[in-house]
């Protein structure tokens, strides 16, 4: 049986993933709230494997890793996904990781993560990681797309759009919810169209 692969993304209603450093949004650009971190914490939960690409593990080692903070000072949803058993993807990147439970892969995210679908027991789940998950979804890979928009519009301080330069892709919209009366997720089926 093949492992679902699930790109799982946070962004702004003008499609950016993150904002510029000097932006004064914080966090979630200032807009979690109760069910939205329920939702992750439940989003997270079950046994999963985390991929991330080499630009992504160095963000959450930074704001996250073992030498940022103790296990004990981070949220739950940051504390799951440090947690984790994590594959970071990358050709840059030499080892060990600062990370719990990490395996580095060296070579194309696309034959890595084609693999790991056809030898894992659990689901995986990548998030952020933007131009990896471009090219595995170009190449059939994601099973399902899940992105969690925030009621902002980030014009002027908006950072890595998400999908600048990915393909055509056909969403077949598979759930949807509201958190907070505010924050919507949508979890898509994608197909290159």
């Amino acid at each position: 049986m093949t492992a679902t692969y699930t790109f799982d993304v946070f962004c702004t209603l003008d499609g950016f993933g993150s904002y510029v450093s000097g932006g004064d949004w914080g966090g979630y650009w200032s807009k979690e709230g109760p069910e939205l971190v329920a939702r992750r914490s439940e989003v997270l939960e079950d046994d999963q494997r985390m991929i991330l690409g080499a630009n992504t593990f160095r963000q959450f080692a930074q704001l996250i890793g073992p030498s940022a903070s103790r296990l004990e000072d981070l949220d739950p949803v940051n504390a799951r996904m440090r947690s984790m058993p994590t594959t970071v993807v990358s050709t840059t990147l030499e080892g060990p990781l600062d990370w719990p439970d990490p395996t580095l892969v060296s070579g194309d995210a696309v034959d890595v993560v084609a693999r790991l679908k056809a030898e894992s027991a659990v689901p995986l789940r990548s998030h952020g990681s933007l131009s990896m998950n471009r090219a595995l979804m170009a190449a059939g890979l994601v099973d399902r797309l899940q992105v969690t928009i925030f009621p902002v519009i980030s014009g002027q301080t908006g950072d890595d759009p998400i999908f600048a330069g990915a393909a055509d892709f056909d969403l077949e919209l598979l759930e949807s919810r509201t958190f907070d009366g505010r924050t919507q997720e949508l979890i898509y089926r994608p197909t290159l169209h």
